[in-house]
């Protein structure tokens, strides 16, 4: 199971705050009546290797922190995670430009939660999504006192490529491996969601060079614990299939995703 929840400051020894992986993105979220709008302007430390496009996978953790947002209103103070995700482009994303997202709230359910996106670049439409959430299964875990669906702008942006600053490596043609590191959890102490996405994305694109994907969609089954995560892709035609392990957890299956390129 996922979550975009997590993008907490970590304290150095030195008494220093380390800002979380996502929160570099210089993403920032406010709420619009029902609605939940983020914004945040691409960079070339975003782009998908090889190419002037922005990720799909930023695309799914943008979504992933806006569902997980409004998922808390309804869900909290359990902390909820994602069950299910998918962002679809309609066209390769561009290279620059300001991002507007908006999360709009589509079924509170028992014990499901979903909410849809649109993504738009300048204006212009560029994609949708949508995620499912549950409340974690632990009842101990509870989401921090006072937490804000306004997410404010971070001090620290992006310096490098995203993969670079997850440590997500592609070790082969169709493998990637992420770490688990301290400032890439999410609120449920577990690997977050979003970073989960990039790591499948990189094992697709590994057998692809020069592409981006046009769809990806996640199944979180379990969370990942331990690390580092493996993302496993095979690819048949335009169509790619991914297992993430966590295998420092007896290589347990913790995501499988689906996965679709552009044409070259």
């Amino acid at each position: 199971m996922g979550s975009g929840l997590g993008e907490r400051g970590l304290e150095e020894p030195g008494g220093e705050e380390r800002i979380h992986i996502l929160r570099e993105l210089g993403f920032t979220t406010r709420k619009v009546g029902d609605d939940l709008h983020g914004a945040a302007v691409i960079t070339p430390e975003m782009h998908v290797p090889g190419t002037n496009q922005l990720r799909t996978s930023i695309l799914a953790i943008w979504a992933d922190m806006l569902a997980g947002l409004l998922a808390t209103v309804v869900m909290g103070p359990r902390v909820p995670v994602t069950l299910e995700l998918d962002v679809n482009l309609y066209r390769p994303a561009p290279a620059a430009g300001a991002v507007v997202a908006i999360g709009r709230t589509a079924k509170i359910g028992r014990s499901v939660f979903v909410a849809e996106m649109e993504f738009t670049v300048d204006g212009e439409p560029i994609a949708f999504g949508a995620a499912s959430f549950m409340v974690a299964p632990d009842p101990d875990l509870q989401l921090p006192d006072g937490l804000s669906v306004d997410l404010p702008p971070s001090r620290q942006r992006l310096a490098v490529p995203l993969a670079e600053r997850a440590g997500c490596e592609r070790r082969s043609p169709g493998v990637a491996t992420l770490p688990r590191t301290e400032d890439g959890l999410n609120a449920s102490n577990t690997v977050n969601g979003g970073l989960l996405a990039l790591a499948a994305e990189e094992a697709v694109l590994s057998l692809t060079p020069g592409r981006s994907l046009s769809f990806l969609g996640l199944r979180y089954l379990q969370a990942a614990r331990v690390g580092p995560v493996v993302a496993t892709a095979n690819l048949r035609g335009r169509v790619g299939r991914v297992e993430v392990r966590d295998s420092g957890n007896e290589n347990r299956l913790t995501t499988l995703v689906t996965a679709h390129t552009f044409d070259g």
